[in-house]
Order: C-alpha cells, then sequence, then structure tokens
C-alpha cells in the first residue's frame, strides 16, 4: 500500500514534482538569459567595483578613454604601469580600447586594491552598456569580485600567522 509521500522510482518522484509546479524551469532546459542594457538619461551607464577595502562608483559613456579618477587623470593617479595595465584590461579584452570615457570615484584601501576595484567597476559598467560583452569579461574573470582580503591579527601573537619565538626554558 503505497501512501502520497512514499514514491517506489524516480520517475513517480519527477512526475511527482511536475505535477506540483508544472511551469518551473531548471536550469539546464530554459532559455539562455536575456540581459538588457542599462543606461541613464545622460547616456552613462553606473556599476560599483570592489576589491580589498577600495570600493570604485563607476560611470561609462562613449568618447574618446578619458579616464578621471577622483577629479584627476589616471594616469598621474596611478603611477605604476602594473596599475595602469590593470585598469585598461577589461577595454583590450573586450577590443573597446579608447571608445568609452570613464569618470570614477574610489574610497578605501591602498593603490592595488583601488587599481582593482577600478578594473571590477569598469567590467560591470561595460556588460550594463553592452550586454553582448557578458561572456568575454566572464570568461576573464572580471566581472567577479575578487574576495580575498587581509586577515585578521590574532591576539598572543605579533601579526595573523607570526608566532613569538618559542622557548623551551
Amino acid at each position: 500500500m503505497e501512501t502520497k509521500l512514499e514514491k517506489k522510482t524516480l520517475s513517480d518522484l519527477k512526475a511527482s514534482t511536475v505535477a506540483l509546479n508544472p511551469q518551473s524551469s531548471h536550469s539546464y532546459d530554459s532559455a539562455p538569459i536575456e540581459r538588457v542594457r542599462k543606461v541613464d538619461a545622460q547616456g552613462r551607464s553606473y556599476a560599483t567595483g570592489k576589491r580589498k577595502d577600495a570600493v570604485a562608483r563607476v560611470w561609462v559613456k562613449p568618447g574618446q578613454g578619458k579616464i578621471m579618477v577622483n577629479g584627476k587623470e589616471w594616469v598621474n593617479y596611478f603611477a605604476r604601469p602594473v596599475l595602469q595595465m590593470i585598469i585598461e584590461q577589461p577595454f583590450s579584452i573586450a577590443n573597446r580600447s579608447n571608445q568609452f570615457d570613464v569618470y570614477c570615484t574610489i574610497k578605501g584601501g591602498g593603490l592595488s586594491g583601488q587599481a582593482g576595484a577600478l578594473r571590477h567597476g569598469i567590467s560591470k559598467a561595460l556588460v550594463l552598456f553592452e550586454p553582448d560583452l557578458h561572456t568575454v569579461l566572464k570568461k576573464a574573470g572580471f566581472l567577479t569580485r575578487d574576495s580575498r582580503v587581509v586577515e585578521r591579527k590574532k591576539y598572543g601573537q605579533p601579526k595573523a600567522r607570526r608566532r613569538f619565538q618559542f622557548s623551551k626554558r
């Protein structure tokens, strides 16, 4: 004698779940997500990028490739070539070099974290402006927030992992 909750095979279970919720769609059998272009009244896309303790508020609009960071030219703000390379990566991978103007404000963290936050914000804003770039930038790993942060210092130790020298006597 079979009760309502008891099922004999997997096909019985599947039939009962489809009967309960016929309009549910699974990710493997549904159509791909349609991404919509998101632009404000001035023709800009806005996104927030984060890395370590740095937060970058980024606005992207069509232009000649001018990047302003906290009211300064980006090559003056990020003087190291490695940081400049990090910021240019989303444009070079998407083949959109010198096609967008970027205005951003960055708070918190150091220069390395700020450059990573700016790259994250630019990537997200580009996807909002041109949804077709999502696959390219996602494959490069620019849309994923790098969640690594500094490990906290523990009590009884000089640093997070460093310990005082052990003395047997």
